[in-house]
Formats: C-alpha cells, structure tokens, sequence
C-alpha cells in the first residue's frame, strides 16, 4: 500500500481556516518549529574582545570547532606513517643503528624531527594532546545542550501546517477535544514524547540519534586514553626455551624485551613455567604435504614465586593468561646436541645448540661456540667456533649448502664448518649468538687446503685437522619461542571502539522528528483535523510514518459523512514552504 493510499478514505484537503501566505509571524513560527532539531551548539560568531583575554577566547573556539578536530585527526594519522616506514628505538635498536648506517646523510635530519620516536616525540604528543583538548571541548556544550534539550517540551505547532514537508487533513464528527485526546494517546503509544496546547498536540522522537553522535564522540575519547594508557605501561618479550628448560618473568631472563615509556620492571607479573614438551605434526601426503596441522607447547606453569605447579598447554592463536599478562607461542626449531673434545680427549664442551629456520622445511643455521677450555697441541689457549646449517629431513646439497625437503626430522643431517682463534666475545660489544664473527677466527683446513667442513648425522663424529680435536653430533633437542605482552588499556580500547560503532549507527539510522497534530471546530460546526510532521532533514520515511499515524488517528476520529473517505499525506512542493 503506497503512502498516499494508507490514508486517502475521507480527506479533506483544505486546511483549518488557512491564513493568508504573506500573514506576519509565519515564517517565525515555522523557524521555531525546527529550531534545536541537532544539539550543536549555536556558533557564537560576536566579537572575541581585543588583548590575551580577546586572542585566547579565539583560540578556544578554532580549537573545540569540529573542522579542527578533523584537521588534527588527519594529522594524527600522517604522524603515524614515519612510525611504519622508520624503524623505533624502543622496538629495535639493531635496526635503527643499521637504518642510520645505510642512510646516513639523513641521520641528522631524521634525529632532528624525532623519526626514531615517533610515538614520544613532542610534535606528536603536542598534535595528540590538543586532538584531545578539541574533542573533550566538542562535546561539553553539546553534551550540556542536550540535556537541556531533555528537560525541554516540543515546541507549540506552526499557524500553518500545511506548508510543512508532510501534511494531511480532514473533518470529523468528533469533538476537538476528543480528537486531540486520543492524538496523545497514539503518539504517546508510539514513544513520543507529546505535549498538549490549547488546540494542538506536539510531539517529538528521536532523542537518541544526538545521544548516539554524543557517545561516538566520548568513545573517540575513550580510545585515545586507552592507547596513551597502553603505550606508556606496555611491555613485550621473547624468549627462546628448551624443552627441559624454564623461563622466569624477570627482565633478565628475556632474550629480548620492549618497554613503554612509563614501565618499571616491579610491573612484570610473578611467573614462571618449564617447557616439558613440545608436538608438531604435519601433513605426510598429498599436494599439502609439510603443511603445518598443529603446534602445542605443554608446560609446567608457577603462579608467583612458591606457586603450585600447573600443567598448562599453550597453542597458537591460544595464549596462557596471567595476571593481565598473555603468553603467546610463536615459533619453534631444532637445536643440535654437540660435545667437542680437546687434542687430549677431554670434553671441553657438550650443549644443545639452537639454531633459526630459514624456510617452511626448517632449514636451519646457528653458530656453535666453544668459549673457554680449549688448548691446542702445543698448550695454546684457543677458542673454536662453527658455522652449523642443519636439515631436520636431508633433501641434497646446492650452492656449498643443503635443504631439507620436509619439516619433521625423517633424516636429519648437520654440517659444520670449523674455526680457531679469538671469537671477539671479550670485547665487550653484544654479538648476534646464532652467528659466527669469522674476523678474528682462521678456518681449519683439510689436506687439499680447502676449507674444511663435514656433514653428520645423530652419533657421527668429525674429527678436526692434525689432531686438534673432535666434535660429535650426539642428538636432537627441541625448542619454542614464546612473547609475553602486557599491554594494558586493550579492554577499555575495545569498550571504546564498541560504543563509537553503536554511536554511529545511531546518529546515523536514528531520525529526529516532530509530529503536530490540530484539531479546531470548523464555520460549519465540524471538526477539522490537521496532522503534520518535519525532520531535521527531508526523508522518505517521515510521510510513510505521518501516513500510519493519521490511518491509525482516523480509524477512532472517522471522517464525517458529507466528506471523502480516508486522509491522504500531502508532500509541500519545494517552492511553497515557508
């Protein structure tokens, strides 16, 4: 049924003694009619004064205007690029010396703009802390206005309805008074807000589309504090563990860690846990084969220092949770079990050696490092060190190095290439331990005069040139990365985003309009009725909802018998409306 048909039966399209166009106070009344349909708050264009007083009142007011909150939100967003595209000091350290290394006729620039601190620089905390300022000064007045307007009651209706967007009349034999009561009743039935006038019911809906801008912009607030709150006490770790081994949540035991700007080690939640065991399984066949199927880490978990022990299992994606703190499992690999000898046959050195995937088979390499201990035939102290790539599944050999063709350890093989000398660890410069400094070191050769290098499976030995030693590939150890995050302000972020999706659809979906309705005893005795409506902005729905009303008004106020049947809803031309 079509908006015109729902109410046709009855009507009466001459208005209730219409006045005159040009009659004085029409526009007036109409204006009212609309007034504080948005609660934002008028703009004060009068005259900021002269002096501070006069400069800062202007400031204020360019500042907490909604075109510079945009502005400064755009520019909060252009800030953040450098952060993506320039390596951070608080997240990588490594990669800024090395970024400074290769751009280096950048370096002061970069320095000068704070580019390697985006987050904590002064430009982007000044732009952040005023984008604050701006919203918090956006939504006071219109937060005020708003509840001002709750308090308030529908404004009285205009002289003339019909000039409004959505009109419709007709006569009956009721009286004004019943007509005006059982008005009340339905609107009041349809959750509008009414308020009855001396010929007119006013009445008004859609109060929550301002409530909905007005919680959008509280969540924008929200997630401004939770990212500042997060950004300054976060904290992230990894660390590498054996199984067998533990990990305790000190800042020590970290391989390594990224504070925020406010962290204090004493934040770090008392835990620890032993890696007991860890599973990886596989696809063995068909065109997926090597494909990953599931990685669990089982654990022995402690809450605080004399907590009970726990067995908890970890997965990807599946976190073990502590005291706001979150464990994640991130990678595993393989470690080699070494022991090497010395000329005399004494075992110098025997660990589990990790070393880092290179592809999805586990390729892998590492260095192994033998410290201390060593002495070679003639009494000199020495140190060893080996380059090891190692295949969890032997493929073959290319380019002087090999691969594995599946990750599980179906065939597993180690190459090492060998070194003596000075491993610069006692230099007091950080070294990278999964690899092998070679600067100081001279390789060991075979008798062609080549470098010399052996490949070994699990129980094979290689024994070094001239007698200097041997080293033995004893076995197969595994291991797990693990990252602790404490990243406080996650929850309130995700309250905030929430609510500033519920706000905007609101402000959105929800329309604002008033419903007048006008019942007045017409020349010839008769009741004439006059139902119009007005939106903050023209939509299709507004005469569709006018139209259900009048229908549902007209079936207790029929029309009297000497007029047509039913109301019809009227559209005021564009040109006509006042």
């Amino acid at each position: 049924m079509s908006t015109t048909d729902k109410a046709s039966t009855g009507a009466s399209h001459e208005p209730a003694e219409p006045a005159e166009p040009g009659e004085p106070g029409d526009s007036a009344a109409l204006g009212d009619a609309g007034a504080q349909l948005s609660t934002a708050p008028v703009e004060d264009r009068g005259p900021v004064g002269i002096g501070v007083i006069g400069w800062a009142r202007w400031f204020w007011r360019q500042l907490t205007s909604m075109r510079v909150a945009l502005i400064l939100l755009f520019l909060l967003s252009l800030g953040a690029i450098p952060g993506s595209l320039v390596p951070q000091t608080n997240v990588d350290a490594l990669k800024v010396a090395q970024w400074k290394k290769d751009h280096s006729s950048y370096v002061g620039i970069a320095d000068a703009l704070q580019l390697f601190d985006v987050y904590s620089s002064v430009w982007f905390s000044a732009i952040y802390l005023l984008l604050f300022i701006s919203l918090i000064g956006c939504i006071i007045p219109r937060a005020w206005q708003f509840v001002g307007q709750l308090r308030g009651r529908p404004p009285g209706a205009p002289k003339r309805l019909d000039r409004l967007p959505a009109h419709t009349t007709w006569r009956t034999g009721r009286t004004p008074e019943e007509v005006l009561a059982l008005a009340k009743t339905i609107l009041g039935e349809r959750r509008f807000r009414t308020e009855a006038g001396t010929d007119h019911v006013a009445a008004e809906k859609g109060y929550l589309r301002e409530a909905g801008n007005l919680i959008f912009h509280v969540a924008l607030i929200v997630m401004l504090v939770a990212f500042a709150w997060g950004q300054y006490f976060k904290s992230e770790g990894g660390k590498l563990v054996l199984r067998g081994s533990g990990f305790s949540n000190t800042l020590t035991q970290y391989d390594d860690f990224k504070p925020g700007t406010l962290f204090h080690p004493d934040d770090l939640p008392p835990f620890s846990f032993t890696l007991d065991r860890f599973d990886a399984t596989y696809e063995m066949s068909g065109p997926q084969r090597g494909t990953p199927r599931d990685f669990k880490a089982y654990v022995t978990f402690r809450d605080g220092a004399h907590g009970a022990p726990q067995k908890r299992e970890i997965q990807v994606n599946k976190p073990l949770e502590v005291d706001g703190s979150k464990i994640y499992l991130l990678g595993h690999g393989y470690a080699p079990i070494i022991s090497v000898t010395d000329p005399s046959g004494k075992v110098i050195y025997k660990d589990a050696v990790p070393v880092l995937p290179q592809d999805g088979n586990l390729t892998s390499t590492g260095a192994i490092k033998v410290t201390d201990g060593y002495k070679d035939k003639d009494g000199k102290s020495e140190q060893l060190g080996f380059n090891a790539v190692f295949v969890p599944t032997f493929a073959g050999e290319g380019m002087g190095t090999m691969f594995s063709q599946f990750p599980a350890p179906l065939n597993p093989q180690l190459m090492l290439n060998a070194f003596h000398g000075s491993l610069g660890v006692d230099s007091g410069l950080p070294q990278n331990v999964y690899r092998l400094d070679t600067t100081k070191l001279v390789p060991f050769k075979d008798e062609s005069g080549q470098q010399f290098k052996q490949k070994l499976a699990p129980g094979d030995t290689m024994t070094l040139p001239n007698g200097a030693g041997t080293v033995k590939f004893e076995g197969i150890e595994r291991w797990a990365t693990f990252s602790v995050t404490h990243q406080p302000g996650s929850g309130l972020a995700l309250a905030g985003a929430i609510a500033a999706i519920a706000g905007l659809a609101g402000s959105l979906f929800i329309q604002r309009r008033r419903i007048w309705v006008r019942a007045v005893t017409g020349k010839d005795g008769v009741t004439v009725v006059e139902m119009a409506g007005l939106g903050r902005s023209e939509s299709a729905r507004l005469p569709e909802e006018l139209a259900d009303l009048a229908a549902t008004l007209h079936q207790q106020a029929p029309s009297a018998p000497t007029a047509p049947a039913e109301p019809r809803v009227e559209e005021t031309p564009e040109g006509e409306r006042g």
